[in-house]
Formats: C-alpha cells, structure tokens, sequence
C-alpha cells in the first residue's frame, strides 16, 4: 500500500478504536507510519480523511451484512426473509460497534465540520438504493421514487434498530418484532383507508 492508502487504513482503525472526536491527526500518522503533513496533502484535512475512512467502513459494513443476507433471499416466504434479514443486520452491529458508534457521534458535530453533511447527504441516497437492493437480494436496483422509498424504509429501521441495539444490544429489536410492528403498522394505516 501507499501512504494514501495506509492512512485510511490508520483512519479507519481510529475511528473503531477511538471514536471520531478522540481520534488526532498524530494518531493516524503514527498508525499508518507516515508524516503529519501526509494527511494534508493526500487528503486536505484530518476530518476529510475520517469522513473518506468512514464512508468506505460503511461499504465494507454493507458488503458484509450482504453476504449475511444472501442466506435469507435463499428463503421463499417473504416474511420469514424479512425476519432473517433483519436478524442478520442486528447481529452484524456487535462485529462493527466502532462503526455505528462512530456515525450517531457525527450527527452531534454536523454543524461544525464543513463539507460534512453534503458528503453524508451524497452517500445517503446511494445507501438507500443499495439498502432496497439489500433486502430484496438483487445486486442493485434503478434510481426510483418506488425503490428510494423502500430505502427510506429499511434506513430508518436500521438507523433506529441500530440506535437501539447500542444502547442495549438485548433489547435491540428482532426481525420477529419488526415483522409484528409492520404488520400492526399496515393493518392500523393501510386497513383503515380500505374502510
């Protein structure tokens, strides 16, 4: 690898370890055995390169809960997929904490790191179309107002099941209690309008 690459790397490894706030430019130089000024020049700034560190662990952190999917898309009754694919996303949380962590810690610092809210923004909706990929086991899906509303969706389970599970990972909701809520959700909203 090259210092560019050995400082993502670095970068990487001090957002799990040590969060994004806790995480010093001298961290990540140390970690990837380069010079301060590498970062500047191969990134900008500290908080550039933590962002550019973060939206890759975010690829790699789909990829793998992917991979874990692919064992419920094997699955011919949409419900029992629906609650395995959930149960694989609660369990990956215990395996990429850092990462998780990391994210809600960011949303506290939106307003002071320029750049930053546009970068989440841009990868936001390519989250949300890969999300709808996800869970209905496709490679990727076309840019929709149908498929970016199934992302909306899933996001914001995931967001709040991962929420959750950082708080206390036993009470995490399961797929089983997502299917529960959405089936009470769809009776109470959708069962209402047909009447």
């Amino acid at each position: 690898m090259g210092n560019r690459e050995d400082l993502l790397a670095s970068a990487a490894r001090c957002l799990q370890e040590k969060g994004y706030g806790r995480t010093t430019a001298r961290d990540i130089a140390t970690g990837a055995g380069v010079s301060l000024a590498a970062i500047g020049y191969h990134y900008g700034s500290k908080d550039a390169l933590l962002v550019e560190a973060l939206v890759e662990a975010m690829g790699k952190w789909g990829d793998s809960v992917g991979a874990a999917l692919s064992t419920a898309t094997e699955v011919d009754d949409p419900r029992e997929r629906f609650v395995r694919a959930w149960n694989a996303v609660r369990d990956s949380f215990a395996e990429h904490r850092g990462l998780w962590t990391v994210q809600f810690e960011l949303l506290a610092q939106l307003d002071h790191l320029p750049g930053l809210p546009e970068r989440l923004a841009a990868a936001q909706k390519a989250g949300r179309l890969g999300l709808a990929a996800l869970f209905q086991g496709k490679a990727e899906v076309a840019d929709t107002p149908e498929e970016l509303a199934r992302g909306i969706f899933y996001q914001s389970l995931l967001l709040g099941q991962a929420a959750q599970w950082l708080i206390s990972p036993e009470l995490a909701p399961s797929g089983e209690q997502y299917l529960l809520g959405l089936s009470l959700v769809s009776d109470d909203v959708l069962g209402g309008a047909k009447g």
